[in-house]
């Protein structure tokens, strides 16, 4: 059995830093931001930094603190187009599913391929619905005025990211064909890749807003990019291409985004890099030509 974990003070978590080799040049800014981002949290930004515990012969703690803000500010970004992208995907579902089956069609779990999963989105929302409903008016409209079933336009509201995503990939092929040549992808396979990219989405989302960490991430399930946006990738050294960063994912991204707010975002992360320029654009899979390239 291993030894438990022995509690470090702040001042000592400073003195193993440093004594790794890392220059601390002020040490009450080392501690207020140890203290409030937790000593376990932050030593995955530092990786880049040091081999072995040992840290480069140059690094700083205001290195790791500039990586570190550099990753929050980013997932505050790429969290903002998610949300573009999310909104986008329920109005579209909703509207070309209402025009095929109705505005409560949604209700009617033989629509769909999988009724058990059909079951828990239903149940998953209806507990989001009595407990939003004495704060939103459009619930308060249609459940307590109107004592109707809310339409599959209003209904949307109610999921997250992954509901709808889910509740995409159990659609009938009439559904996902239309919601994915709204997309732009028109061949049968359309129908699939949008259904991968919005679970891709979700892991992105999820990892956003619950502040995890994206800077020199690998991700196990990678993103579906096509051969032109496989040759916008980083090369190994082995000579094979990464798609285990957050770069493929920004490609489909760009997918999902109307060319002009992907423009903006696009700017947003330049914008970031100027401000942080010690950050390398390598450690979330990004080539040093993405400027002109992506």
């Amino acid at each position: 059995m291993a030894a438990e974990k022995v509690f470090k003070t702040v001042d000592e978590q400073i003195a193993i830093l440093k004594g790794r080799g890392l220059t601390v040049g002020d040490e009450e800014q080392a501690k207020v931001f140890l203290l409030r981002n937790n000593y376990y949290r932050i030593s995955g930004y530092s990786l880049t930094l040091r081999q072995n515990d040992v840290f480069s012969k140059n690094a700083t703690f205001q290195n790791i603190i500039d990586i570190y803000n550099f990753d929050r500010e980013l997932r505050n970004i790429i969290l903002k187009y998610i949300e573009i992208i999310e909104v986008t995907m329920k109005s579209v579902y909703a509207y070309e599913f209402a025009r095929i089956y109705g505005g409560t069609g949604y209700m009617d779990s033989s629509l769909f391929t999988n009724e058990k999963k059909h079951q828990e989105i239903m149940e998953k929302a209806d507990i989001q619905k009595k407990t939003r409903l004495a704060h939103e008016a459009y619930l308060k409209h249609y459940v307590t005025d109107l004592r109707q079933e809310l339409p599959i336009w209003a209904y949307v509201d109610l999921l997250t990211i992954a509901d709808i995503s889910f509740l995409y990939s159990i659609s009938q092929d009439d559904v996902k064909l239309a919601v994915a040549a709204q997309y732009g992808l028109h061949q049968k396979r359309g129908k699939e890749l949008l259904g991968q990219f919005m679970h891709s989405m979700t892991i992105i989302r999820n990892l956003c807003a619950h502040g995890s960490r994206l800077y020199n991430r690998l991700f196990e399930q990678k993103p579906s990019l096509n051969k032109s946006e496989k040759a916008l990738l980083m090369e190994k050294e082995d000579g094979t291409i990464d798609n285990a960063h957050l770069y493929g994912f920004v490609l489909i991204m760009r997918r999902l985004l109307q060319a002009e707010e992907f423009a903006v975002m696009k700017k947003e992360i330049l914008r970031l890099t100027k401000k942080y320029p010690f950050v390398a654009m390598r450690y979330y899979g990004f080539r040093d030509d993405w400027q002109e390239k992506l």
